[in-house]
Parts: structure tokens; C-alpha cells; sequence
């Protein structure tokens, strides 16, 4: 067999790692740069081991073979003593672009800088691969730019809009390399710059941002007059022309296939000042008109051009003043083409050139304004485009359309006043003694209401709800909630009567109430205008009123009983100024401040509405659900009773009065709330007291191993017969190290021997059992390591009476127990390491199986044989 050709995986991993290294690169070829210019050479490097952050030094040789040392990032004495003045100066100066990045900037380069520049980097790899330097040569052209204004510059060029005017700038240069020049046009108003028009290094025109319409229309343009000169062109000069022309030449040259600017001049060619146009536009003032005539106003115009421009006459009408209000009412308009815009009863014509006269007829109330004359002045450009060079607004013309309005008187009354709170309140307004009140008119009203002070400040009023001329009823913010909840009704009784009810008052409705009745005008095209308003004399609504006062006393008929007797309380109730007056009533109890489970908590029994529904509230002692029962016993007097009382049922018991008046209907208002005097359940007896502990004998178990633990209940005092004695058990817990999680129910044992357990989402299983009278056993069946935590009972003792009742005494807790569970080490890493031991042998015999294989039959060679000749021995006697 012949010898393998090695793989080309393998070739190709050997090129990749043999062409490793650091790589430092500056721009490739040469660099020309003016002399007063500034010269920015950056360096890089890359594929290099380290830190992130790479040093460089930067040397010079004039002629390329003795370098000597310019500017470091890492040594500060690293540079010549040649260079060190620059340095200070900040005339050279290195700047970090990047962590491999650097850039030298040398300010102001002169002939001497000419030379080749060096850029090394120090190592920080572990083995030296790539190259550390790259050199780049600069070359210092002399300064060959000329740049002049042609013919120098005038302190200034006056225009007027419309004409036309040209600059013109020279530029040349005599580099003696291959370089282009770029030219711009630039305008600057003060700080301002703006760019006109450019030709790049390229050869092409491009406008500058707001000038490519009128570069595209021919009105902006850039033209060559002979080898050196540059005019810039404008056909129609603006208002915004106005300011400084400069001309800015740039020099370009050719670098690494790209174009680099070396070099830029400007030069301030002219100020050109563009005089604005003189116009003043003036109509008659104060005018007046009888209804159904017609309105007649001229506009005159003054100007002083007298060139080919056109004028554009608008008619402007508002109800005030200022012209400059958005939205001004268009009436006609006389285009620069002498193309009237108008409406059918506005005419617009024109009188002489100068002259515009304004016609309406049959004007009516809603033409009395301010009217305005606009006028824009345009001028022809070029490519038939206009341009607008002035224009002007007339001082405004008031026009008072006069006409006979209608007279009339309004009345307002208190028909319904209202004596309490939530009476009925009605209010009427009446329009009377009405004269010259044709068929095309009609009134609306609209309701206001003003607050009582007693001070001198001014109180405004308060819209309440306004009606349009299309019977249209818009509400105020203070009435909008409450009419929609009927609360508020505004009707129209007739032509001539308007009413306002309001359906329950309060006594933030009292004050002043007075309505405003407008009178509406039919217009010439069927429109409503209002042509005037009356106001009512106030009404004043007002009632006295004074606190609602509600008393409860509740008092205890049998003073002392005992456990097992019923308890009897009775409450009295007595009102103040409630109208009609009906009571609900809530029976609470507090439990005693010794009760540990819930100090002072304050529940609700029961309760009997105005209405004497009677609802059980948060009693929920299910063997007693007819133990407690609240009746009326007269009108203001309530008995509350409860039967078989327990030891549990301690506290103190009051009852909660509510007084409701009635609202127009069947609705109810809470008037007031009152709360009786406390009576007590105390029951003073000298019975057992019991205690609860947890105990285990394993605190510490191994995961998969039961956890056993008791709640033990120790009594102490009288002694009982264990026949007596009954107990209800929850076990809890808190899967914590301390006690800052939300206990746990586990599971509970009532005391009829009924076992329930909560739902869990774990694998191990919990059992509870009473082990004897007062031992109570949870398990927790093959533990995890999620079972660890604090655990603790609660047990809840019932008590035999002598009468034969049980009772329910206090509930009371143990303390917790921290319960640990442990992971078994061996049984853990048991099949770990039987699953490693194998896979590590089945490893190690396919290893040596393809070992064997491949020098059996890929690494064997073939060994050739040297041929033997076989020849006979010669007998002696032929010799």
C-alpha cells in the first residue's frame, strides 16, 4: 500500500494556526496633505492576545531609514526632545478612538513634517506572531489654492423682489498632484449658514435644502465662465436672498480609491439687501346698515411697483377685530387671473387697477362684523412660475346691521319650594309682556345657579343646563350626572313657560336659582341667530336645618346567668330632626382583649333592615343556626336573644342603629348611625385550663422516612371525666426556617372522630389519629426534603355541662417544632456511580477497538521482496 494523503480538515486547521498574529495597520500607499492643514493618520491593530487595551508608538523619518521617536500613549518620555515643544503646545497629540485604535494629529503641518511615519505596538502576546509596525508615508503639498471674488467684493447689493441678480467667484489651483476643486454657494444670515447651490469634486450640481424647486425650475443656477470662473444666478430674487454670498472652494484628492479633502477656502462675495415692496391697503370705516338692504365697501390699494404684477383681492368677515384670529369667515376672492370666488349674494368686482369694490345684499343681524380687505401682490418668474412680493390686511371696517329687536319681560317663581331635605323643588320662568315678537321668532331658555356667601366675594354662576335654537338641551358640569339620573328634569311647558324640578334637594342645592330667556331670529337661509337675552330676578332657596341626632341605649333584663341560660339584650332608639324616621339595626359582638386568636375583633351577628328583613350575618356556629334571633318589639325598641350561650361567646355586644328617611318613591335615605352602650358576657368559672405541646422523637429524619409527631393536651385545675371532654385538632405548618411564611393547614380531627386532610401537590401522604384521650399522632409518610419546616396544633376543648350542653372553650396553640429532613447520601450517588463506572468501560473497550483496527489496517505497509537468483554450482573439472 501506498503512504495516506493527509486530510484536508487537518491542512486547513494547520494554515489557520500558523496564520494567527497580531496585525498593526495604517492607510496603505501615501498621504498629501497642505501645509497649514491639519494631518489625522489612524493606526489599528488586531488578532492580538493581552489586555483589551493596546499601547502605541508613533516615529518619524524624513527620508524612511532613521526613525526617531514622536509620541507615545504609554511612556511620557518616550518622545524626542525635536518634538516635545509640539507636544506641549498640543500641536501633536495622540487621540484613542478605540482600545486598539489610535489616531495622530499633528496641527499645522509644515514642509518638515514631510516623511514616513511609523506605528508600533508593544507585546503582549505569549508568542511572537504577525507584524508590530506599519509605516505610511505623507507628502506636504505647498499652499496652490487661489480663491477671489470677481469683481471684488461691494458692501452691499440693493433689490427689489422679482429681479434678478449674479455673483461670481474665481478659483484655481497649480498642486502638483492630480487634485479636483469643489465649489459652494453659501448664504449666511448673522450666525445663520445656509447652503445655495454646490458643484462637487465630481462634477455635479447639487441644491442645497430648500432651493431644489427653483434649482429644478431654472430660477437658482451654477455656470463656468472660462477655466477659473464659478457665477452664481438668480432669475427672481426673494425676500429670504436677502444676506451674505460666499463662495467656498475645496481641494480633493484621490487617496486608497477614495476622495479626501485636503484643503478648504472661502471668500465673502456680496451683501445683497433685498427692499421689500411698499403696499397699503385701506376700506372705509364704520359703517351702518338697515336689515334687508345691501352692504357696499370698496378696497383701495397703493403700491409703488410699476413692473408687470398682478393683484389678488380677498374679502375677510369676523365678529371681532383682530384679523388674526383662525378661522376668519372667506366671503370672495378676485384671483391674480381676474377669476372671481364668492358666494351667490356677494359680488366682488374691480372699479380701476387700484380700485375693488365689495357687494351684499339683503344683509341681515348676522352680518353685523368687522370686514377685511387682503392683497397680495405676484410676479412673473421664470418657467411661468409666480411669486408672491407683498402683501397687505386693510385696518378692519365694523359694519352694524341695524334692526328692530323684540321686547319682552322673563318672571321666575318658586312654585314648589322645598321645606327639608330631599323635598320636591319647582322652579318656573315665564316670559311676559312680549312685543314685536313676529312668527320668526322664538325664545330658549337657560338655568344658572349662584351659591350664598355671606362675605363680599364675588360668587360666579354655574350653567345648569342651556337650550339651543333648535330646542336642542345641553347640560352643565354640575348638573350632567344628576339629570341623567332623573334627578334633574328641565321641560318647556309651553311657548312662553320653561320649568326646572329637581326631584330630591339636598343642601348643596341651596342658593340662588335665575333663568335667562333668549330670543332667536329666522335668517335668510333658514339659521337661527340670537338677538337677545333677558335675565329673571333671582329665587332664593333655602331651608333651615340641623344635625340628625340618633341615641341608642341597650340595657340587660337578667343581669346574671350562666352558661347554657339565654342572653337577653333590648335596645331603645330616639331621634332628632329625621323626617319619618325608620330604623335598621346590626347586633355586634367584640371578643375579650384575652382572647388571643383575634383581640378585639368586632363580629356581626345579625341584623334586621328598615324594611324588618332579618339576616344572619357572620354567625356561623352551624349547630346553633336558630340560637340568635333580633325582633322589633315597638317602633323604636329591638330585642336581641341568644340561646345556650358559651363560654366561647364572651364579648362585648352592642347595637348598631341606622336611621333612614324616606326619598320621594320607594328609595331610602341614611339619615344617621348610632352605636348603644356595650353590655357584657362574662362568665366567671373556675373549670379546667387546658395547654397543647408538640412533641417528636424524630426531629431529624432521612428523606423517605416517616415523620411522627403528637399534640399532647395537658389539663390542669378541676379534674374531668375523659366522657366529658372532646376536642377539635388542626395540625399546621410553615415549610420555613423561621416564621415569616403563611402557616399551612395539614390536616384536622373534629371532635365526632371526623379526620380531614387538605389537598397537597407533594408525593408523601399525611395520616392523623388520636392515640389516646389527650394524644393526638400526624404522620407524614415518605418525607421530602420540601416536608422540612416549623409544625405546631391548634386545639379547640368542648366541655360537658352539668345540664348536659357542651360547651366550646378558647382556642389554644402549641408551640412549633422545626422538623429537618436529610437527604441519604449513599442511595443518592449510589446509581450515579454505577451508571459512570459502566459508561467509562464501555469507553475504554471501544478506544482500544478502534485503536486495534487502525493499525491492523490503515497504518500497514507493504514490504517488497529482493529477487534471489538461483544459480547451480560449477563442477570443479569445467574450471
Amino acid at each position: 500500500m501506498g503512504r495516506l494523503a493527509p486530510r484536508p480538515l487537518l491542512l486547513a486547521l494547520l494554515a489557520l494556526a500558523l496564520c494567527r498574529g497580531r496585525v498593526v495597520r495604517v492607510p496603505t500607499g501615501s498621504l498629501a496633505r497642505v501645509v497649514g492643514t491639519e494631518l489625522v493618520i489612524p493606526c489599528n491593530v488586531s488578532d492580538y492576545d493581552g489586555p483589551s487595551e493596546q499601547n502605541f508608538d508613533w516615529s518619524f523619518s524624513s527620508s524612511g531609514s532613521s526613525f526617531v521617536e514622536l509620541a507615545s500613549t504609554w511612556e511620557a518620555g518616550f518622545p524626542a526632545q525635536l518634538y516635545r515643544e509640539r507636544l506641549h503646545r498640543g500641536e501633536i497629540l495622540l487621540r484613542r478612538t478605540a482600545n486598539d485604535a489610535v489616531e495622530l494629529h499633528i496641527k499645522n503641518v509644515q514642509p518638515s513634517d514631510q516623511g514616513h511615519y511609523k506605528c508600533s505596538t508593544p507585546s503582549t502576546d505569549a508568542t511572537v506572531q504577525g507584524n508590530y509596525e506599519d509605516t505610511v508615508q505623507v507628502k506636504v503639498l505647498a499652499d496652490a489654492l487661489r480663491v477671489a471674488a470677481s469683481p471684488p467684493p461691494s458692501p452691499g447689493l440693493s433689490l427689489r423682489q422679482g429681479e434678478p441678480f449674479q455673483l461670481r467667484c474665481v478659483a484655481s489651483t497649480a498642486s502638483s498632484l492630480h487634485t479636483h476643486l469643489a465649489l459652494l454657494w453659501e448664504l449666511r444670515h448673522g450666525s445663520a449658514r445656509q447652503s445655495v447651490l454646490a458643484l462637487t469634486h465630481e462634477g455635479r450640481l447639487r441644491p442645497g435644502p430648500g432651493y431644489e424647486q427653483r434649482y429644478h425650475s431654472g430660477d437658482v443656477r451654477l455656470d463656468t465662465v472660462g477655466s477659473d470662473g464659478y457665477r452664481l444666478s438668480v432669475s427672481r430674487a426673494l425676500a429670504e436672498d436677502q444676506g451674505t454670498y460666499s463662495c467656498v472652494v475645496s481641494e480633493w484628492i484621490e487617496e486608497q480609491g477614495n476622495w479626501q479633502e485636503i484643503q478648504e477656502k472661502a471668500v465673502d462675495v456680496a451683501t445683497v439687501v433685498i427692499q421689500p415692496t411698499a403696499l397699503r391697503v385701506a376700506v372705509g370705516r364704520n359703517v351702518s346698515v338697515a336689515e334687508g338692504k345691501e352692504l357696499d365697501l370698496t378696497c383701495n390699494f397703493t403700491t409703488d411697483r410699476v413692473d408687470d404684477v398682478r393683484p389678488e383681492v380677498t374679502w375677510y368677515f369676523s365678529k371681532t377685530p383682530d384679523s388674526t384670529v383662525p378661522g376668519p369667515h372667506l366671503l370672495a376672492r378676485l384671483d391674480r387671473d381676474s377669476l372671481v370666488h364668492s358666494s351667490p349674494h356677494v359680488a366682488l368686482s374691480h372699479m380701476d387697477l387700484r380700485s375693488y369694490h365689495l357687494l351684499v345684499r339683503d344683509v341681515s343681524r348676522e352680518n353685523s362684523g368687522y370686514y377685511f380687505c387682503y392683497v397680495a401682490l405676484w410676479a412673473p418668474g421664470h418657467n411661468r412660475s409666480w411669486h408672491k412680493v407683498a402683501e397687505a390686511v386693510s385696518v378692519p371696517a365694523s359694519v352694524d346691521v341695524t334692526w328692530l329687536e323684540p321686547d319682552y319681560q322673563v318672571y321666575l317663581n318658586a312654585s314648589k319650594a322645598p321645606e327639608f331635605s330631599d323635598d320636591l323643588t319647582e322652579l318656573e320662568c315665564r316670559v311676559m309682556d312680549t312685543k314685536r315678537a313676529e312668527a320668526s321668532v322664538r325664545f330658549t331658555v337657560s338655568w344658572y345657579y349662584r351659591m350664598n356667601r355671606r362675605s363680599d366675594d364675588v360668587v360666579t354662576s354655574e350653567l345648569l343646563a342651556v337650550m339651543d335654537a333648535d330646542w336642542t338641551l345641553k347640560y352643565g358640569e354640575r348638573s350632567k350626572q344628576r339629570a341623567r339620573d332623573g334627578d334633574f328634569i328641565f321641560s318647556k311647558e309651553h311657548t312662553d313657560t320653561f320649568s326646572f324640578r329637581i326631584q330630591r334637594t339636598t343642601e348643596e342645592d341651596r342658593g340662588n336659582y335665575y333663568c335667562v330667556v333668549s330670543a332667536w331670529t329666522k335668517q335668510r337661509n333658514d339659521s337661527w341667530a340670537k338677538s337677545k337675552d333677558v335675565f329673571s330676578k333671582p329665587v332664593h332657596i333655602f331651608w333651615a336645618s340641623e344635625d340628625s341626632v340618633l341615641v341608642v341605649k341597650a340595657r340587660q333584663p337578667k343581669p346574671f346567668f350562666a352558661a347554657g341560660n339565654t342572653f337577653e339584650m333590648t335596645c331603645k332608639v330616639s331621634s332628632k330632626n329625621i323626617k319619618s324616621p325608620r330604623y335598621s339595626v346590626l347586633i355586634t359582638a367584640e371578643k375579650p382583649v384575652g382572647d388571643l386568636s383575634s383581640p378585639n375583633e368586632t363580629k356581626y351577628i345579625i341584623s334586621l333592615d328598615q324594611d324588618s328583613v332579618v339576616k344572619l350575618e357572620n354567625w356561623t356556629d352551624a349547630s346553633r343556626v336558630d340560637g340568635v334571633v333580633l325582633e322589633k318589639v315597638q317602633e323604636d325598641e329591638f330585642r336581641y336573644r341568644m340561646y345556650q350561650t358559651q363560654v366561647s361567646d364572651a364579648g362585648l355586644y352592642r347595637c348598631m342603629v341606622t336611621a333612614w328617611s324616606p326619598v320621594r318613591g320607594s328609595l331610602w335615605r341614611e339619615a344617621a348611625t348610632g352605636l348603644s352602650n356595650p353590655i357584657e358576657i362574662d362568665f366567671q368559672t373556675s373549670g379546667p385550663i387546658f395547654n397543647a405541646s408538640v412533641y417528636s422523637d424524630t426531629p431529624s429524619v432521612i428523606r423517605g422516612d416517616p415523620i411522627k409527631l403528637f399534640c399532647i393536651v395537658t389539663v390542669e385545675g378541676a379534674a374531668l371525666d375523659p366522657d366529658d371532654m372532646a376536642f377539635d385538632v388542626f395540625w399546621f405548618a410553615v415549610h420555613s426556617f423561621g416564621l415569616d411564611k403563611a402557616p399551612v393547614l395539614l390536616s384536622s380531627l373534629d371532635r365526632k372522630g371526623i379526620v380531614t386532610t387538605a389537598q397537597r401537590d407533594r408525593k408523601s401522604d399525611l395520616s392523623l389519629e388520636r392515640v389516646s384521650v389527650l394524644e393526638f399522632l400526624l404522620q407524614v409518610h415518605g418525607s421530602e426534603e420540601q416536608d422540612f419546616g416549623n409544625y405546631y396544633c391548634s386545639v379547640t376543648p368542648w366541655v360537658k355541662s352539668a345540664t348536659g350542653s357542651w360547651q366550646k372553650e378558647a382556642e389554644i396553640y402549641s408551640k412549633p417544632m422545626f422538623i429537618t429532613v436529610k437527604m441519604d447520601v449513599l442511595n443518592a450517588f449510589k446509581y450515579p456511580l454505577l451508571i459512570g463506572v459502566g459508561l467509562s468501560t464501555v469507553i475504554g473497550l471501544l478506544s482500544c477497538l478502534i485503536g486495534y483496527c487502525s493499525s491492523h489496517w490503515c497504518c500497514k505497509k507493504e514490504v517488497q521482496e529482493t529477487r534471489r537468483e538461483r544459480r547451480r554450482l560449477m563442477s570443479m573439472e569445467m574450471d
